[in-house]
């Protein structure tokens, strides 16, 4: 048995069109988890044309996701930061303030849709900020930073049914604390900036926290917990996410680059964070505003 979910933001999800899709995929009931923003219905099987109803939802701003139906509900939360649980890409930031924004974004760029080495792009865009004062890290994250919209539910909602929340970025730990305590995550792992004499060098800690990394914290947490892979699920954007999104029991792409995409069967890019409650079979009623 599998599960189709449809979901858009908030007032385009059209009643009818669930309905026409249901009909056409001979699927159960209808579930509304949200009205006009998610549904749910069993389907018996994967419909033979999923990814050519999908590309036609996606003109419609309408996400779909078809998925198995047993253990759909999560033990833990392992999620990329940039551009995922923040909607910016922090080094990008950084090198704005250092005057070189722009090359630094390009490179970015390349590096998150597998164009570049992730460990080399990082270490050529870091040397880029050698000589910036320690104090703008704290700067870009007041007056930058900004969350993407329904993490702080997402965190809480899965933390109140007892799952684990994991933070792990390609980015850096001066940023990922700040992020993992605002929002609830109960670890964070990522890069480290070196500093001396209240000045970034131009270098990284090593080992770098790249794509291999993230592999090797789903298995460590895991292994850890007792939970297996198959509880777990991921959400990412960029290339160094895909080996974590593919180990996974359910791996995310979030409004992810192009080829990451393509690489992924569960794949959101109208929704934001609180698809993944909806991916997982909560209603909107279910979910946790977190104390404070």
């Amino acid at each position: 048995m599998y599960i189709a979910t449809l979901i858009a933001p908030v007032g385009l999800l059209d009643p009818s069109l669930v309905e026409n899709l249901r009909n056409a995929w001979g699927g159960g009931d209808a579930i509304w988890l949200s009205p006009d923003e998610a549904a749910e219905f069993s389907v018996a099987e994967i419909p033979a044309n999923r990814w050519e109803v999908w590309q036609s939802l996606q003109a419609m701003q309408v996400d779909l996701v078809v998925q198995g139906a047993r253990g759909r509900r999560k033990k833990m939360l392992l999620a990329d930061m940039d551009s995922t649980m923040i909607q910016q890409e922090c080094i990008d930031e950084l090198a704005e303030e250092a005057g070189v924004g722009a090359h630094v974004k390009d490179i970015t760029a390349r590096a998150m849709n597998d164009e570049l080495d992730f460990e080399e792009a990082l270490i050529e865009r870091v040397r880029l900020l050698g000589g910036l004062d320690e104090g703008v890290i704290g700067r870009v994250i007041e007056e930058r930073i900004t969350y993407m919209p329904g993490g702080d539910l997402l965190v809480a909602t899965m933390q109140a049914k007892g799952a684990y929340a994991a933070l792990v970025s390609g980015g850096f730990t001066a940023f990922t604390a700040q992020v993992a305590a605002h929002l609830g995550f109960d670890e964070n792992r990522a890069n480290t900036l070196l500093v001396e004499a209240g000045r970034l060098t131009g270098d990284v800690g090593r080992p770098i926290l790249g794509r291999q990394a993230k592999i090797a914290a789903l298995e460590e947490i895991t292994g850890r917990l007792g939970l297996a892979e198959a509880d777990v699920i991921a959400v990412g954007d960029g290339a160094n996410d895909l080996g974590m999104l593919g180990r996974a029991g359910a791996g995310v792409a979030l409004h992810a680059k192009p080829s990451v995409a393509a690489q992924c069967d569960l794949r959101i890019n109208y929704g934001d964070l609180t698809a993944l409650l909806f991916l997982q079979g909560y209603a909107k009623d279910e979910f946790v505003t977190p104390a404070g």
